[in-house]
């Protein structure tokens, strides 16, 4: 038995289960529910009263009034006078008072021809006036 090199066993594989790298998993998990819960579910349950007229997808319309270089109004593409203007205008009013008016005037419109119409938009009851220009170039 002289000379002979007994083998030692190698290691054997392992079989029971390593914990903690689950334990990490399961605890980052938890964390991240914890964070995004709140974020899910609104804080303020309401039960709100149903109405025939209303829609969720009633957008304010606009209507265009546009004056001329001459000085001549229109009104969605029609051409109007200043009478007949209010008169549409506070229709337009009574139907949507959130409408706004777009208002296109050409940049050789006297002043007070704008102003003009904009205290006729005023006088019917619009109170959201836009006006449209170009970008120059």
């Amino acid at each position: 038995m002289f000379g002979r090199l007994e083998r030692s066993k190698g290691s054997e594989p392992m079989s029971d289960i390593n914990v903690t790298p689950l334990v990490d998993v399961m605890l980052v998990l938890v964390v991240i529910f914890i964070i995004t819960a709140p974020l899910l579910t609104s804080s303020i349950r309401l039960d709100l009263p149903k109405a025939e007229g209303t829609s969720a997808m009633d957008a304010p319309k606009f209507v265009t009034l546009v004056v001329e270089a001459s000085g001549q109004a229109y009104l969605n593409d029609q051409e109007i006078d200043p009478p007949t203007l209010a008169e549409a205008l506070q229709r337009t009013a009574k139907q949507n008072p959130e409408t706004e008016v777009q208002l296109r005037a050409d940049a050789s419109v006297p002043y007070g021809k704008v102003v003009e119409v904009m205290g006729i938009a005023q006088k019917a009851g619009l109170n959201r006036i836009g006006f449209v220009a170009e970008p120059r170039k």
